[in-house]
């Protein structure tokens, strides 16, 4: 199976040959970039005011993407979009076979995520006053380095959440399907989260275990060949 999905391809097509407004450029993909950016946020959980806040655009914007994608990839409700699988073209995921290797075991935590109030006294905290080191920062999120362990905090409402461990994969495409054969239910399908300056990507999908806590799997991808 080509690393897009099957799912990706019967749209291209009708894509290819659909009206476009004068002066935008054809796109190879099923959705445009902006449209790709706001369904990895709602594949993460984001409610429309929050991707609106985070990405910097209006509400109706928003709105209008999530229509638009709905539309294009003929899914009925935002549940749907959720657990859809699809992967962008640009995306080097894209250009990976699947593997299917039955043998998948988790182990290796790579992070751990809490909610704070505020960022910005989060990040002066965890790294001034522990002394953390930070790996990165992008919008209200940051990231510091436990020895290995990855520790990401994000900003919330202030509510109390519980901490969501992350467990390391080898192919976040793969382990999700093996372990959704063996009865996990995942809240949403693998989704890019982050892309980094030198083209790595972060892939994340999230389930909840017998007693319905929060783990996730979460996998890097090099841009590299």
């Amino acid at each position: 199976m080509h690393g897009g999905g099957g799912k990706i391809a019967p749209f291209l097509p009708r894509l290819l040959t659909m009206p476009r407004e004068r002066g935008r450029p054809p796109y190879a993909d099923v959705l445009t970039p902006a449209e790709w950016r706001v369904v990895e946020a709602v594949r993460h959980g984001m409610t429309n005011p929050t991707i609106a806040r985070r990405q910097g655009v209006s509400l109706d914007a928003v709105k209008y993407h999530v229509a638009n994608a709905l539309q294009k990839l003929g899914l009925s409700s935002r549940a749907e979009l959720r657990r859809w699988d699809g992967v962008r073209r640009d995306s080097p995921l894209f250009r990976k076979e699947l593997p299917m290797n039955s043998n998948v075991s988790l182990g290796v935590i790579g992070q751990i995520a809490r909610t704070v109030k505020d960022i910005e006294a989060a990040r002066r905290w965890y790294g001034e006053v522990l002394g953390l080191a930070h790996l990165h920062s992008f919008g209200n999120l940051a990231f510091f380095d436990c020895g290995g362990l990855r520790l990401y905090l994000s900003e919330g409402d202030g509510a109390a959440a519980e901490s969501i461990l992350y467990f390391r994969v080898d192919d976040v495409r793969s382990a999700h399907a093996v372990l959704s054969q063996r009865g996990v239910e995942f809240l949403n399908a693998p989704h890019m989260v982050h892309r980094h300056d030198d083209g790595t990507e972060e892939w994340m999908a999230e389930f909840r275990d017998n007693e319905d806590r929060p783990l996730a799997i979460m996998a890097q991808v090099s841009a590299a060949p």
